[in-house]
Parts: C-alpha cells; sequence; structure tokens
C-alpha cells in the first residue's frame, strides 16, 4: 500500500510508515495513492459473509501486501471481536449500534485494529513507541484499553478539563501500566494542537519514536469502513439493496471512513454529517466557506470540534469538487435543546434509549427523510456510544432505563490519575521530556 500527503501528491511512502509517523511533516494527512473498486460479486453477496470476513476482504484489497493473508485474518479477529448489529425501529428507519466493544464506544473499531497493527509492525529492539493522542471523549478510552499491556509502547491521553462525562474520564485515568492521562485546561482543540505541534518538534522527535492514535492515523481510518459494508450486509439479508447514513460528526473520521467505502464501490445512495453546535462542516456545505471556529461545549462532547482534522481528508477524495460533495453529503446541525428533544422523542416513540450523539444522527435522519421522500431506501442512523457514559444528560425517567455494564460498576471503584497542564505547547513538551 502506497500513500502521499493531501498537502503533496507526489509523496509516497507505505503503510507502515505511514502508520507510525501518523502525519506527514508538512502537516497534510496521509491518503492511499490507489483506492480499489471492490469487485460486483462481492458486493453484491455482503450477506453471505461475517463482520471479520467483511473486514479481511476490505482490509486487504486497501493494504495489499504489506500484512500477510494470516497474519491480517489473525489481527482482524483478535481485534473485531464484537458485533455491530443494525436494529429495526420503524420502517426506513435502522440504528447501526456500534457500542458493544470494550469501550463502549465506535472507536473500539480504530484503536483495536490499530494498535494490533502497531504491534505486529514493532520489531524486538526497537525504541518504544510513544502513543499521543488527543480525545474529546471516546477515542482517549478506546485507545488505552487498545494499547493496554502492548509491550514497547506507551500511551499519552490529553482530555480538555471538564468537557468529558465522569465515565469516559474514569476510562482515561485508571488504566495504569503504559497508559498515561493529561488533562488539559482547555478544549479539544488545544489538544489535538499539541499533538500535532509535538509531531513537528525537532526535540522531541529526537528524543522519541512519536505517532498518533487520533483519527488522523490512517490505520484508525481503515477499520472505520468495515462496519459500513457488515451494515450493508445485515440491510441485504432483510432484501433492502438502497441505504442512507446519518452520521453523528465530529473530527469527521466516522463519516470519512463511510466515505471510503463508497469509494471502494459500497451502494451508499446518501450520508449525512449531523453535528452539535460545533457547526463549521454543515456551514461550508451550505456557503462554500469552510471556516473553522473555536470549540464550544455541548452535552455531545464527543463532537465538540471546532476545526475537524479528516475534513481534508473528505475535501481530497472529491478533489475539492464542491458539486459532487454536496450531491452525496448534506450537513444539519442542532443545539443542546433538540438534542435533549430528539432523546425524548425517541425514548417515547421507540423505547429506545440513545446518547446525545446517537440522538443527533437521529434527528438529521428524520428531517432528511421529511425533505426526501425515498420509500424504498432504509436510513439507518449511527449510534456512536453506550448511554450509561452520559448519565448526567437524561432525564431520571429515561437514565433509569440505562443497563449499566458490568465493566463502568468496576471502573467506579477505580482511583483517576492525570496530571493537570494548561494549553500551551511549552509545558506539554516539558511534561514529555521530565517524564520520560
Amino acid at each position: 500500500m502506497q500513500l502521499y500527503s493531501t498537502k503533496n501528491t507526489s509523496t509516497r511512502v507505505s503503510f507502515k510508515e505511514a502508520v507510525f509517523n501518523s502525519m506527514p511533516q508538512d502537516k497534510g494527512l496521509y491518503m492511499p495513492v490507489n483506492i480499489p473498486r471492490l469487485d460486483d460479486k462481492f458486493l453484491n453477496n455482503l450477506d453471505g459473509y461475517t463482520l471479520p470476513e467483511i473486514a479481511f476482504h476490505v482490509a486487504k484489497n486497501l493494504i495489499g501486501d504489506d500484512i500477510p493473508d494470516n497474519d491480517l485474518k489473525a489481527i482482524i479477529n483478535d481485534a473485531i471481536s464484537f458485533l455491530a448489529p443494525v436494529v429495526k425501529l420503524e420502517d426506513n428507519v435502522y440504528v447501526l449500534e456500534l457500542w458493544h466493544g470494550p469501550s463502549l464506544a465506535f472507536k473500539d473499531f480504530g484503536a483495536r485494529f490499530m494498535s494490533r497493527v502497531m504491534s505486529y509492525f514493532l520489531e524486538q529492539g526497537e525504541k518504544q513507541l510513544d502513543v499521543l493522542v488527543a480525545t474529546s471523549g471516546d477515542t482517549g478510552g478506546a485507545v488505552a484499553l487498545g494499547f493496554l499491556g502492548v509491550p514497547n509502547t506507551r500511551v499519552t491521553i490529553l482530555y480538555p478539563k471538564n468537557k468529558v462525562s465522569d465515565i469516559q474520564e474514569l476510562q482515561l485515568t485508571t488504566n495504569g501500566q503504559n497508559i498515561r492521562a493529561v488533562e488539559v485546561d482547555g478544549t479539544f482543540d488545544d489538544c489535538q494542537a499539541l499533538v500535532k505541534q509535538a509531531f513537528t518538534d525537532d526535540e522531541l522527535k529526537a528524543k522519541f519514536r512519536l505517532t498518533s492514535a487520533n483519527s488522523i492515523n490512517i490505520a484508525r481510518l481503515i477499520p472505520q469502513t468495515f462496519y459500513y459494508f457488515n451494515a450493508y450486509a445485515q440491510l441485504l439479508k432483510r432484501g433492502i439493496s438502497k441505504v442512507i447514513f446519518s452520521v453523528p460528526s465530529g473530527n469527521f473520521g466516522n463519516i470519512g471512513a463511510g466515505l471510503l467505502a463508497w469509494k471502494m464501490g459500497l451502494p451508499v445512495e446518501h450520508f449525512i454529517a449531523a453535528t452539535n453546535a460545533n457547526d463549521a462542516v454543515p456551514e461550508y456545505l451550505k456557503s462554500g466557506i469552510y471556516q473553522p471556529k473555536p470549540s464550544v461545549a455541548t452535552l455531545s462532547n464527543a463532537m465538540d470540534v471546532g476545526d475537524p482534522s479528516n475534513w481534508v481528508r473528505i475535501a481530497d477524495l472529491f478533489k475539492n469538487d464542491m458539486d459532487d460533495l454536496k450531491n452525496l453529503v448534506t450537513g444539519y446541525r442542532y443545539d443542546d435543546d433538540e438534542t435533549l428533544k430528539a432523546i425524548k422523542f425517541i425514548n417515547d416513540d421507540y423505547n429506545y434509549v440513545a446518547c446525545p450523539h446517537t440522538a443527533i444522527a437521529w434527528q438529521a435522519l428524520k428531517d432528511w427523510q421529511q425533505d426526501n421522500l425515498q420509500a424504498d431506501t432504509a436510513g439507518v442512523f449511527l449510534s456512536t456510544a453506550h448511554p450509561c457514559k452520559f448519565p448526567d444528560v437524561f432525564p431520571k425517567n429515561i437514565a433509569d432505563k440505562i443497563d449499566v455494564p458490568e465493566q463502568v460498576e468496576e471502573l467506579e471503584k477505580k482511583e483517576k490519575h492525570a496530571t493537570a497542564l494548561g494549553k500551551d505547547f511549552n509545558g506539554f513538551k516539558r511534561y514529555l521530556l521530565e517524564n520520560n
């Protein structure tokens, strides 16, 4: 697999190099030189394959010979060891539940696959791999569990102070071993900026072998395509061959993976990018002007991203053709009041409890369907996190319905360990150098 930088299309690096370096020095993002279109026989018969079989076929076509078949199958079988069911709520409204992994969030797909790929490529005697990751909520927990105990790796998770839920914070700060947490007095965008600046700092690059576990890493993006193909396979079993996806969107890695799946031939009719008040992309889709903004805190905290990193990948997929992009992607944004109303509607209408991110995706799907009546097309909204991770969001009558998994109850017995830092890079750099 060969990859190029979105800022220099003549760049060529291997999959291994892109995985370990995460971000090119020109501060672009890596993209595949060739995006293969999967053959029609496979696509038309997806319903005959299991999730691991689909994942292997997709990954093999993208990665090529960089990982031998048997090793790639072993990585996938170990990483993707849980289901992602499509649940029918009403005619043409389905929810894709992506929170059945160990951290109870969709990020488990990317984090577990990436950690195992990195472990596979790490050779005995090599310098320790230092993984830096910024999180707005769910990424950190998934990465922590994905890398926990992986030999010759150390993970540093940066999260914004008072802007993640209590359970999310426990998932970041109670692991020990090779996982450490940094509580940044700022926003997710500040955390993300610290990580990106670390990758271009000459002194840190000389001292550490740095990589990222954010969705800027191509190894996070590839496995997120798996559940789009698998969702389509589940619909085919029900006799449905037309689908639109509504995706709760923050850093735009999730919908970016869906668009990559579409580029590989998955027959998706339309994508909906559903955001909270951090609406740089919906505004761009309306005005044609991309204007990043400082992020603002919302109830759907994992989507509190003012300048989504993966937007450059999406623009690259469409070669900056605004018309093609708008034909396939529609953006919607919702504030906290609208999010709470959506949570209540979902509970009242379906007796289903949705986390705030999921509720936004549902509302966007319903609004799109109202404007675009397509009786033979299934609308699938992505449920990205278990509702138990956001207990303070729900009214008591809804909160009482939430089944709290055993691993969360165990978390609440553990003690938090985090280092408090400001958002200045010099402070973060000093922390890394002094805590080697």
